[in-house]
């Protein structure tokens, strides 16, 4: 049945987007119970994950940059909102010759994992890992990938980027590729797991209800900054009443400390539904000025 539903969620996504999905892991999953789970899809939000995978968006050979960027959906990580943080930015990558995967990682509520905190984080690691594994086959420099995330996908792109903590691998060739991106960009990020700016419902999801000030220190992403961050483009809306704009703030600063080149971008409008299109007001340029940001760190070459 856990294959059956992997096809049909796969054949959904070939006949809506003409891609097929990579899984991150042939035969053994790590921090896994080894339960045989369905995935649970509605309402565009995937619930539950069975065999995490990415969904590559490839741009043509004349189109392609040489760039590609890990998309991350949000959703509290409780769901993963994979339309309007998943393919609709992928496609809107396309659009600049940078090719995307979306990323579907198992979720920390799932009953077949064992240690909840870390799962999110194995397989985004390990989803840049098969991204650069590849670049042969699709054209990709290794040096050019990036990741992107909203609102929890947001803080798990953050977590990619500056967590250094060793996370438990398979041990087989691709794990020898570095897990590490070469830029990030976060939308309405979740930053902070303490304190009166975290977003609690992101917490309690990632770690739990009881979980512990080590661990919220941790996934405090303003404290794991250093000088291996990779450059990073934020953008947030003044009036976020989800997750609060000094979650931006926090990060930017922790850049700025550690000398990572950064731009912030916070608009007075937009809230917790900065999308690629149909923002208000001067938020809806934050697209063009991430266009020119790639080109300026030189992400995007002429």
């Amino acid at each position: 049945m856990k294959k059956l539903s992997t096809i049909l969620l796969s054949f959904a996504y070939l006949l809506t987007h003409g891609q097929e999905s990579i899984l991150l892991y042939n035969k053994t999953m790590p921090n896994s119970k080894g339960l045989n789970l369905l995935d649970s899809i509605a309402n565009e939000r995937v619930y539950q994950v069975g065999e995490p995978r990415i969904i590559p968006f490839l741009v043509s050979k004349e189109e392609n940059s040489g760039t590609a960027v890990l998309i991350i959906p949000g959703g509290g990580y409780a769901r993963l909102a994979y339309v309007i943080s998943g393919t609709q930015l992928a496609k809107w990558f396309n659009t600049i010759g940078i090719n995307a995967f979306v990323l579907l990682h198992r979720l920390p509520n799932s009953p077949d994992v064992i240690d909840r905190s870390i799962v999110p984080l194995q397989d985004a690691k390990r989803a840049i890992r098969v991204i650069r594994s590849k670049t042969a086959e699709w054209h990709v420099d290794p040096d050019r990938i990036g990741v992107m995330g909203c609102s929890a996908g947001g803080h798990l792109a953050a977590s990619l980027a500056s967590i250094d903590q060793p996370i438990k691998v398979l041990g087989d060739s691709v794990d020898e590729l570095s897990s590490r991106p070469n830029f990030s960009v976060l939308v309405s990020p979740v930053i902070t797991m303490k304190g009166d700016y975290a977003h609690q419902g992101s917490v309690d999801n990632l770690l739990g209800k009881a979980a512990d000030d080590s661990r919220k220190e941790l996934f405090s992403l303003q404290a794991q900054v250093t000088a291996h961050t990779p450059p990073t483009f934020l953008v947030h809306a003044q009036n976020d009443r989800t997750v609060s704009v000094q979650n931006s703030l926090l990060y930017y600063q922790a850049l700025l400390a550690h000398n990572i080149a950064a731009s912030l971008h916070i608009f007075p409008q937009g809230g917790h539904a900065i999308a690629v299109v149909n923002n208000p007001g001067s938020t809806a340029t934050w697209p063009s000025i991430l266009t020119a940001w790639l080109h300026e760190i030189k992400m995007i070459k002429p």
